[in-house]
C-alpha cells in the first residue's frame, strides 16, 4: 500500500525519512512497498547501506540530503500518510473481478426495485413489500461499498502521482534557488514530432502488407494507416507512442502486431475489431489495464503484455480467447487471475511471474494442455495451491521459486509428464525438504503415495461408515419389531373384555 519505489522514486524515499511519529502509523504487518522491490532502509541507516535503488536517484538529485529540501517535502506527503493509514483499516483492493461482480449487482438490484416502483403505482401495496425494498436496499449498499473501496484506492494511486509532481517541482524550486542558472539538458527527451518521410512513403502504397518502423522515435502514428487494408504484419516496436489511433481497427486482416518497448499507458478500445490477430506484443510499456474489448481477439494465438503496471486481466479474457496458446502477463502488479483463465483450453504456457498473485483459481485444472507454467516471484503472497491443481496432467514445466509455499497440494502426484519442478526459497514442509532435494521424480512419487493414502483412508473412512449404517439399521429394525409385538400384546391386555354372549347364559 506504500507507494512502489519503481513508479515513485522521490515518494518513496521520503516517506522512509519520515519521522517515527508520522512513519508509526504504518500497520506492523503491512508491506513497506512492493514486494519486489529492495526494502528500504530506516532513517536511521548509513548511506554505505543504502539498497542499490537509491543510490542512483541521490547521484541524480544530490539536493535530496539537503535538509530544508527534506523538511519540505515532508510536509507535502503529510496527506499521503493519513490517507494511507484510512486504507489499511478498511483492507485491500478487491479484485477486478470482485468489482465487475459487484457493479453488475448493483444494476441488477437497481433494476428490480424500480419495477417494484411500477407494481406498487399499479397494484394494490403488499405487506411485505417494505421489507423486501429493505432488503435489496442493504445489500445495493453492501456491493457498493466494494465499488467504493476501488475508487478510494484507485484515489489514493492518483494521490500518489500527484505528489511525486508535486515533490518534483519542490526539488526544481530548490535547486534553482540554490543554483541559478543550473538547469538540467533534456534534449534526448525531447523528439521533434516531424512527418516521418519513410512513414509517408508507407502511407502512399495500399497494397503494402509488412510494415517495420522500428527505433523510429515516433510519437505519432498518423489516422490514415488504418487505410492500409492489406496489412499482415506491423512492427511499431522501440518509439515513443504513448496512444494509438482508433483508426487502427481499419487494419481487418492484421495478424501480427508488436507493440513492445514504446510508452503507451493505455490501448484503444477499437483494438478488440482486429479479429484476425494471431500476435500481440504490448510488453515494456505502461499499461495499467486492457481494454476488455480485447477478449474480441478470437484468433489470438500469442499475448505478451509483460513488463506493465497491470493489476488485472480482464473479467472475461478467456472465454472467447479459446485459441490462445501462450499467455505471458511476467512483471506486472496481478493480485489475481480471474475465473474464465480456465475456458483458455488451447493455452501451452502460462508465465505470471514476479506479480502480486495470492492465489490460483480452482479452475486452473481445466488447462488440460498447459506444458509450461511459472508462477515464481511473487513472494510473501502466494502461500498455497488450489486441490484442482494435479488436473494439469501434461503439464512438463514448473516454477514456483520465491513464493512461500507451504505445502504442495494432495493432487500434485498425478502431474506424471512433470520433469521440471523448481521449488527454491518456499518454506516447503510438504513434500519434506529432503525428498525436494532428490528432484521432480521423487517428489512425484513422494505425492502419489500420500494421494494413494489419502483416498484408502477416504474409503476405509466411507467403509466404515456404511457399516455404522447397517449396524443401526438392523438394531433399529429388530427394536422396532419388538416395539410392534410389546404394543400389540399391550393392546391385548389393557382392551375391555368383550360383550358375554347371550346364548351362554340360557337355561339348558
Amino acid at each position: 500500500m506504500d507507494p512502489n519505489p519503481t513508479n515513485f522514486p522521490i515518494l518513496s524515499y521520503v516517506m522512509s525519512r519520515l519521522p517515527a511519529s508520522i512513519s508509526s502509523i504504518r500497520s506492523p504487518t503491512a508491506r513497506a512497498h512492493d514486494i519486489e522491490e529492495p526494502p528500504i532502509s530506516s532513517p536511521s541507516s548509513s548511506s554505505s547501506s543504502a539498497p542499490f535503488f537509491q543510490d542512483p536517484l541521490v547521484e541524480r538529485m544530490p539536493h535530496l540530503k539537503d535538509p530544508k529540501v527534506m523538511s519540505a517535502m515532508a510536509e507535502a506527503v503529510s496527506e499521503i500518510s493519513q490517507t494511507r493509514s484510512i486504507l489499511q483499516a478498511l483492507g485491500e483492493r478487491p479484485d477486478h473481478e470482485a468489482i465487475d461482480i459487484a457493479k453488475s449487482k448493483v444494476a441488477e438490484i437497481e433494476s428490480v426495485l424500480s419495477s417494484q416502483l411500477e407494481e406498487i403505482a399499479l397494484s394494490p401495496r403488499r405487506a411485505d413489500v417494505d421489507k423486501e425494498r429493505e432488503n435489496a436496499e442493504r445489500e445495493k449498499m453492501m456491493y457498493k461499498a466494494v465499488i467504493q473501496l476501488d475508487e478510494m484506492h484507485d484515489a489514493y494511486e492518483k494521490l500518489l502521482r500527484s505528489s511525486e509532481e508535486k515533490l518534483m517541482k519542490i526539488y526544481d524550486s530548490a535547486v534553482r534557488e540554490k543554483e541559478e542558472g543550473d538547469e538540467d539538458d533534456e534534449e534526448e527527451n525531447q523528439v521533434v514530432d516531424e512527418v516521418n518521410e519513410e512513414v509517408v512513403a508507407i502511407l502512399k502504397d495500399e497494397n503494402i502488407d509488412k510494415v517495420d518502423l522500428t527505433g523510429r522515435k515516433l510519437r505519432i502514428l498518423p489516422e490514415a494507416f488504418g487505410k492500409l487494408r492489406h496489412l499482415l504484419v506491423l512492427n511499431l516496436s522501440s518509439n515513443q507512442f504513448q496512444s494509438l489511433p482508433d483508426s487502427i481497427a481499419g487494419l481487418e486482416i492484421l495478424e501480427d502486431l508488436n507493440l513492445s518497448s514504446n510508452s503507451l499507458q493505455s490501448l484503444p478500445d477499437s483494438i478488440g475489431l482486429l479479429l484476425k490477430l494471431k500476435i500481440l506484443n504490448v510488453s515494456g510499456n505502461k499499461l495499467t489495464a486492457l481494454p476488455d474489448s480485447i477478449s474480441h481477439c478470437k484468433s489470438l494465438v500469442e499475448l505478451d503484455a509483460s513488463f506493465n503496471n497491470l493489476a488485472y486481466l480482464p473479467t472475461n479474457i478467456g472465454y472467447e480467447m479459446v485459441n490462445l496458446r501462450k499467455l505471458s502477463v511476467q512483471y506486472n502488479k496481478i493480485r489475481s487471475l480471474p475465473t474464465s483463465v480456465g475456458e483458455m483450453k488451447s493455452l501451452q504456457n502460462l508465465d505470471v511471474h514476479f506479480n502480486e498473485l495470492h492465489g490460483l483459481p480452482a479452475t486452473i485444472g481445466k488447462l488440460t494442455n498447459l506444458l509450461t507454467l511459472n508462477l515464481s516471484g511473487n513472494f510473501s503472497d502466494l502461500k498455497e495451491l488450489p486441490l484442482t491443481f494435479g488436473e494439469l496432467i501434461n503439464l512438463e514445466e514448473l516454477d514456483l521459486s520465491n513464493n512461500q509455499i507451504h505445502a504442495l497440494p494432495d493432487s500434485f502426484g498425478k502431474l506424471e509428464k512433470l520433469v521440471k519442478l523448481n521449488l527454491e526459497q518456499n518454506p516447503i514442509v510438504i513434500p519434506p525438504i529432503e525428498v525436494v532435494k532428490d528432484g521432480v521424480e521423487t517428489v512425484k512419487i513422494y505425492m502419489a503415495k500420500r494421494w494413494a493414502d489419502l483416498l484408502l483412508e477416504e474409503e476405509e473412512r466411507s467403509k466404515q461408515e456404511t457399516e455404522e449404517v447397517q449396524d443401526n439399521g438392523w438394531l433399529k429394525r429388530s427394536v422396532s419389531k419388538l416395539n410392534d409385538v410389546v404394543t400389540k400384546a399391550s393392546e391385548y391386555l389393557g382392551s375391555p373384555r368383550s360383550p358375554r354372549d347371550p346364548c351362554l347364559d340360557q337355561q339348558l
